[in-house]
């Protein structure tokens, strides 16, 4: 069986909604992926440039909007009228409190939200939003499963794995890292693709905003298609969600099986780092069926940290 993902990673700067909406209908004509990805922090403000000498909080007041506002309503339209699935990076979420969140947004090809993810790890001291508190994936209906994470999440292991074991197939990290620690993000991605057997993209904005260098990993550690350079870019590729069963049965280079590891009779092992262990029955939830402990609401699942 193969379960084909027809996927585009838009490698470019931030823009504008009105912007966004004229070009993402011309790449829609010009190519069937099902999904389209956007960096980090992608959609400005209508008529502003990047952030300039402000403070941050006044450019993310700027942009703060709660996830069903104006801006919300416009991108589920988009996504329904154009038959995709769409994540246009993360947006500001302005939470009933007032409080702002860097959060990723899904929108369904039936123009409804299907997923938002609040970042758990902010980039501090520089980033400011409050932190999230719950893992997400989702389900594109057809295809498979999907996690979320954001930028500096890639760097704390924890997530990966958590959507892992939620049964995502493929993460989505979009990103915006203007830096030079993208050379090791670039193999951060490759890591986590490796030791959790899935698909992984990283999304990074083109200049002057990031450094590029987007790229797709399989499951086994191989980079199907990447970006070497911070130029504006649309990587397209299709995959096959099957090839994650398929290297979790049989081994990654036909060898490794780490989600394979437990018997059932092993002693639980203690993890003092974090107050709790590693269940060894729980562990192997992930390649039998799907968790049926997680919280599910509408269409897409999380799991509290």
């Amino acid at each position: 069986m193969t379960r084909l993902l027809p996927i585009a990673l838009e490698q470019i700067h931030a823009q504008s909604l009105s912007e966004f909406t004229h070009r993402l209908e011309r790449q829609v004509k010009n190519n069937d992926a099902a999904l389209h990805v956007y960096p980090e922090y992608h959609l400005r403000p209508e008529g502003r440039s990047e952030m300039g000498d402000e403070p941050l909080e006044e450019y993310l007041s700027s942009m703060a909007e709660p996830i069903d506002g104006k801006r919300g309503k416009v991108l589920a339209e988009l996504a329904g009228d154009l038959g995709i699935w769409l994540l246009p990076g993360t947006v500001v979420e302005q939470g009933p409190t007032g409080s702002f969140f860097n959060t990723a947004v899904v929108y369904s090809p039936e123009g409804k939200l299907a997923a938002s993810y609040r970042k758990v790890f902010p980039f501090r001291p520089t980033e400011t939003c409050v932190p999230g508190s719950e893992f997400v994936t989702f389900e594109m209906k057809g295809f498979g499963r999907i996690g979320l994470s954001v930028c500096y999440d890639a760097w704390f292991p924890e997530v990966s794995r958590h959507l892992a074991w939620m049964g995502a197939e493929l993460v989505l990290n979009v990103v915006q890292t203007g830096t030079n620690d993208r050379t090791q993000e670039v193999v951060i991605a490759q890591a986590n693709a490796i030791v959790n057997q899935n698909f992984v993209a990283s999304v990074n904005a083109a200049a002057p905003t990031g450094m590029g260098r987007s790229l797709l990993v399989d499951p086994e550690g191989r980079t199907r298609i990447q970006a070497i350079s911070s130029e504006e870019i649309t990587l397209t590729d299709v995959i096959d969600l099957d090839q994650v069963g398929n290297v979790r049965k049989h081994g990654t280079a036909g060898v490794t099986r780490p989600w394979d590891q437990f018997n059932e009779s092993d002693v639980p092992i203690k993890l003092p780092f974090y107050g709790g262990e590693i269940t060894p029955t729980r562990w192997q939830e992930t390649t039998r069926a799907k968790d049926s402990k997680n919280q599910t609401t509408g269409n897409y699942s999380r799991g509290t940290i």
